[in-house]
Order: structure tokens, then C-alpha cells, then sequence
């Protein structure tokens, strides 16, 4: 019985801190701070969540995070300019007209002429400028896709350093993820708190 107590009381301290995390990320992150693709890569994300302005989407460089025909997200870089050849900022995409477009220039299109003469009627999204809001991969819940998203584009002998950035599009911080932890451990600790109790009150009774 102490021992199965004991596991209760450590689900709970994870749960607390899993808990914890997740309000602290909210309470620094009520809305998505705006900054220009030069100041983040320059000075790097003040914060977890943000809205990317003035960059570009290089999508002839995009990479295919699942590996197999079955595309659900690319990796995509992120430039300050159209002609810039450094990639320090990358984000990860789901956004259907993106997939469709790289699945149709990947995998649909037979010859080079073929794939140019997409590359030319749709060259307003290859290379279009993008106003970009996710988060950063810095975070607790994110600390194993960053190392998997470094490893893909070192397997595609991309640069990749301390400095680059990946953020995921469309995400944002969960609002009652963290509560809901937090209150479950507290419950849990209260009911196991009451449960150490109790024996020591029969104890006094018996006596």
C-alpha cells in the first residue's frame, strides 16, 4: 500500500510540473509577439510564440517530413530575401495549398519542362512573402521534435547551428492542458495526503 502511495505521489509531482510548464508558457505567451525575420535572426525569439513578418517562403527547398507518397507537413525555410542563399529560420507546414502544390512539382509532373512551366504559373507561392505566426521549438513539449527536426536536415546535408530556429505554423499555447495537470495533481496529492492520515487517526482511536 506505501509503495503503490508512493507512485501516486510522483505521478503527481510530474503531472504538477508537466502542469506548471504549461501555465508559465501561457502567462509569457498571452498573444503572439510580432517581430521582423531580420531582428529573429539576428537577436533570436524573445518568445515561445510569435508572428513572423517579412520573410519569404523558399518552398523549391522545402523538405518532406514524413519521408513516404503519405505527405501530411513540410519543412520549409523562411528567408529575408528571395535570393538569399542562407536558411536560418524554418517552419513546419501543413497547410493544404503548400502540400498539394509540392506533391503535384514532386510527384506528378513527368519532365523538367513539366515541372518548369508549374514552377513558373505558381511562382507567387514557391517564393512568396510570408507573414508566419507558431512557435518556436524550444519548449518542453518541443524539446524532441527539435532534435528530430535537426536530424533531418542534417541527413540532408543542411547547416544546421545553435542559431537556427524552427518554428511550428499555426501552433500555439494550450490554455487548459496545463490547468487540467495542475488540478489533477493537486487533487492527487490532497486524497493521498487524507489517506496518510487516517490510519494514524484509527490508531489513536484504538488506543
Amino acid at each position: 500500500m506505501k509503495q503503490f502511495r508512493v507512485t501516486i505521489i510522483a505521478i503527481c509531482l510530474i503531472l504538477g510540473w508537466l502542469g506548471y510548464a504549461d501555465l508559465s508558457l501561457l502567462l509569457r505567451n498571452s498573444e503572439p509577439l510580432e517581430i521582423s525575420i531580420v531582428d529573429l535572426e539576428k537577436n533570436g525569439a524573445p518568445r515561445e510564440w510569435i508572428t513572423v513578418n517579412d520573410g519569404y517562403q523558399d518552398l523549391l527547398q522545402a523538405i518532406n517530413m514524413s519521408g513516404t507518397m503519405e505527405i501530411g507537413s513540410f519543412l520549409v525555410p523562411l528567408k529575408p530575401a528571395e535570393d538569399t542563399s542562407e536558411m536560418k529560420i524554418w517552419f513546419e507546414t501543413r497547410e493544404p495549398k503548400i502540400i498539394e502544390a509540392l506533391k503535384t512539382y514532386y510527384f506528378m509532373l513527368e519532365t523538367d519542362e513539366q515541372q518548369q512551366a508549374f514552377l513558373q504559373d505558381n511562382q507567387h507561392l514557391f517564393s512568396a512573402q510570408r507573414q508566419l505566426t507558431g512557435m518556436t521549438a524550444n519548449n518542453l513539449v518541443a524539446d524532441s521534435n527539435l532534435k528530430k527536426l535537426t536530424e533531418l536536415l542534417t541527413a540532408m546535408d543542411i547547416s544546421v547551428t545553435e542559431n537556427t530556429i524552427f518554428i511550428s505554423e499555426g501552433k500555439q499555447p494550450a490554455v487548459w492542458r496545463g490547468i487540467f495537470f495542475f488540478g489533477i495533481a493537486v487533487i492527487g496529492l490532497i486524497k493521498v495526503l487524507s489517506g496518510f492520515r487516517k490510519p494514524s487517526q484509527e490508531q489513536k482511536i484504538g488506543r
